[in-house]
């Protein structure tokens, strides 16, 4: 019978102390010095960074900072070689990143007009500057004119074919002569008009624009503007968010000025889609007011058989 195989001579975890913890042989009485804490006083505020060109901007500067300053502190050191290999190395990759930002910031800075139309109309709704700068190039990056007393557009005459945003001046709003509306700055020329037609349709503008004092305005060409808006689905989501927030701020500002010869409200630069008829038997007085005020009923138009 062979002796059983004994294993306790190969067992090393059955001899000598138990493991313990790796002790430092010694500690250093000074702390790092300035550079290893400015390091990490560096890294810290670039990664409190936000989003957007110059959140990157911010970041990528402060960690260029920071990971020079542990280089510098690593270097000094003859036994960090490894810690000063990769600070030197994400040095070097930081200082990529802050020049290649800074170049993106510079090709989409705009000059003082466009800025203010992007901070007045765009930028509240989540545009970012690249996104803006196909806006704006869109338009070929020009800033038109419009002297005293000169028209904008003319009814029945003037075609639509563009889409305008006025930046300075007054323009005035006419309809056979008669007063309807101020355009304002950072507000469109020609939003309803703009709305009113299909990207196949064409029309031309019901309502007289004239300039009261020197405005400037930017355009864009319709056939441009759908090309535009094709390419990048957002943009086109943006333009019919405002666009048509522009038209209800006119009608309201038209409702509260606009009667006909009975005393009703109307607009004058939409279409009615609607048969109006009124009803003898619902005529009121308005106690506030010392105009009779009837309601209106719509109902459809019925066809003559």
């Amino acid at each position: 019978m062979e002796p059983p195989f004994l294993l306790e001579g190969d067992n090393f975890t059955l001899k000598g102390e138990p493991l313990r913890h790796h002790l430092c042989p010694e500690w250093k009485n000074e702390p790092e010095g300035s550079v290893f804490h400015l390091a990490y006083i560096f890294l810290a505020l670039g990664f409190m960074g936000g989003s957007g060109f110059y959140g990157l901007l911010y970041m990528f500067t402060f960690l260029t900072f920071g990971f020079f300053c542990s280089s510098v502190w690593a270097w000094s050191d003859a036994c960090t070689t490894e810690s000063f290999s990769w600070a030197f190395s994400l040095f070097v990759i930081c200082v990529g990143q802050v020049v290649h930002v800074a170049y993106r910031l510079r090709s989409v800075t705009f000059n003082k007009e466009f800025q203010d139309l992007f901070g007045s109309m765009f930028k509240k709704l989540g545009v970012s500057l690249s996104q803006f700068g196909k806006i704006v190039a869109c338009c070929d990056e020009q800033i038109h004119t419009l002297e005293k007393e000169h028209y904008f557009a003319i009814e029945d005459k003037t075609p639509i074919d563009k889409l305008s945003v006025l930046l300075s001046g007054k323009v005035r709003v006419t309809v056979n002569g008669e007063f309807l509306h101020y355009v304002y700055p950072f507000q469109f020329l020609d939003s309803p008009e703009w709305d009113s037609l299909r990207p196949s349709e064409e029309g031309v503008f019901q309502v007289t624009l004239r300039a009261d004092n020197r405005c400037r305005y930017v355009t864009w060409r319709r056939k441009k503007l759908y090309l535009l808006f094709a390419k990048h689905r957002y943009i086109a989501k943006i333009f019919a968010l405002v666009v048509r927030n522009d038209i209800a701020d006119k009608l309201y500002s038209l409702n509260d000025k606009t009667f006909d010869s009975r005393g009703f409200r109307y607009d004058l630069r939409l279409p009615s889609f609607c048969h109006v008829s009124t009803e003898p038997d619902l005529e009121k007085t308005d106690a506030r007011h010392p105009i009779r005020v009837r309601n209106v009923i719509t109902k459809p138009v019925e066809s003559k058989s």
